[in-house]
């Protein structure tokens, strides 16, 4: 199901109460941060930490929700002219629900922590940085007692799983809100399939098949680094290319349609296998396969077929497909949203079998995980989605593994694997060298299924 129980702790209300003292031992201690708020109230505020497309699409969902006063108070990324930009559109659109002067607009890599030390303990920080961040931002939130809204995938390798998982569980204990942006989860059509498939309308559910083929998409196709950029700035900018960065275009695009299928599943898969292969690269130095086919094997042995690429002048499709013992389910149908769910008496999508469609038009499945996450705070109801975005993200770069080793891989071997693509992340400046390296034609290493027992 979409939200999880946690214990419960601290609400946002007693949290604000401490708000005071904080301030007050921050005061004595010399280490006051800007002031953003005045007397208590009832007004949520948000940090964004990350202010590309992704992360102004959040707080333009964020600054839409409609139960109570909300503003963006600090911004923060290592690119001032995206922060700019997204300054500026935000400003423009939502007027004095934007408060975010120069002095709270952090650049570089510890930005992080003074866009969320503007924040008193029961606000939200959103968290639409790379993925490879994503650990040592929420783990500073945690000690700060933030909510958090966090971009998808939130881990990319096993020692990010098990640390996520951990700094989840550290999350409940203090009750805090955490929304992770796999907003299928909010969408109103399949959470009317996902109930209809759980009460056997299809039957036993047998197969799964889930497509997203397309052209380029993102930064998954990446020429060489221009001479005006650092090796790290490049490849955070460039990050669909790196599998440190993001995953990948596996991880990254793909979680998607993984996570709406195993939902309907009510299960995550136990192992895979799968293939791949780099095909008219040119001039892209990017360390991405162009097309992925992955068999996904859950514990009653049935499967999730899974079909990736990014080729243009092909097929395109991006939609997922549940088959049961007594008739099919279109679960998605063109994209994220609309969805379009629909029942089938038998295994032919033809309209003449349909038994149930869900009616048109369909909510906004982005603004809904919105609406959702700030109701929970503001009624302290138990909302932490930690747990199910790190098993997401899991089964994700199981998949990815797969394909990249040429070997079938578990859950429990991607869980445990020791390799981590950037161990250093948390202490990445501005100065540091990339976690990963060129050679000497500026190409960086890429997969080579059957040679090596790793990615890369």
């Amino acid at each position: 199901m979409a939200h999880e129980n946690t214990p419960s702790g601290m609400s946002r209300r007693e949290l604000l109460k401490s708000t005071g003292k904080v301030a007050a031992a921050a005061a004595l201690a010399g280490t006051m941060v800007p002031a953003v708020h005045a007397a208590e109230d009832n007004t949520i505020q948000v940090a964004l930490i990350g202010c590309g497309g992704r992360g102004t699409g959040a707080a333009v969902n964020a600054l839409s929700t409609t139960s109570g006063p909300i503003k963006l108070v600090a911004m923060a990324d290592v690119f001032e002219n995206r922060l700019n930009s997204s300054y500026q559109m935000l400003s423009k659109r939502f007027g004095d629900k934007v408060d975010v002067p120069k002095d709270r607009q952090f650049i570089g890599f510890d930005a992080y922590r003074k866009a969320m030390d503007c924040l008193k303990p029961g606000d939200v920080a959103i968290f639409a940085t790379p993925p490879a961040f994503r650990w040592g931002h929420f783990d500073y939130a945690i000690q700060r007692d933030l909510n958090v809204f966090m971009e998808k995938p939130v881990t990319v390798d096993g020692p990010s799983s098990r640390r996520m998982f951990e700094l989840g569980k550290k999350s409940q204990e203090k009750n805090l809100k955490v929304g992770v942006g796999l907003m299928c989860r909010h969408c109103d059509a399949r959470r009317e399939l996902f109930d209809r498939i759980q009460d056997g309308q299809i039957g036993d559910l047998i197969l799964l098949r889930a497509y997203r083929m397309a052209g380029p998409t993102g930064h998954a196709f990446t020429g060489p680094r221009p001479d005006n950029i650092s090796e790290l700035l490049y490849q955070v900018r460039e990050f669909h290319a790196f599998l440190w960065a993001s995953g990948g275009a596996y991880s990254d695009f793909l979680i998607h349609n993984i996570d709406e299928c195993c939902w309907m599943k009510n299960a995550w898969p136990v192992e895979a296998k799968s293939s791949g292969g780099r095909h008219y690269r040119g001039d892209y130095v990017d360390q991405n396969f162009d097309s992925y086919s992955t068999e996904f094997t859950f514990a009653d042995g049935s499967k999730l077929y899974l079909e990736g690429r990014c080729i243009p002048g092909c097929h395109n499709e991006f939609a997922s497909y549940a088959h049961g013992s007594k008739g099919s389910a279109i679960i998605s149908t063109a994209g994220h949203a609309p969805a379009k769910s629909r029942i089938f008496k038998g295994q032919k999508f033809v309209d003449s079998d349909v038994v149930w469609a869900y009616p048109q038009p369909e909510r906004n499945p982005y603004q809904l995980e919105w609406d959702h996450l700030i109701e929970a705070i503001r009624q302290d109801k138990p909302y932490n989605e930690v747990e199910r975005g790190v098993e997401a993200s899991l089964v994700t770069a199981m998949g990815r593994m797969a394909a990249h080793t040429g070997r079938v891989i578990t859950r429990d071997e991607m869980l445990n694997c020791e390799h981590e693509f950037a161990p250093m992340v948390a202490e990445l400046t501005m100065d540091s060298d990339a976690p990963l390296l060129a050679d000497a034609n500026g190409r960086y290493p890429v997969p080579q299924p059957g040679l090596k027992r790793l990615e890369y």
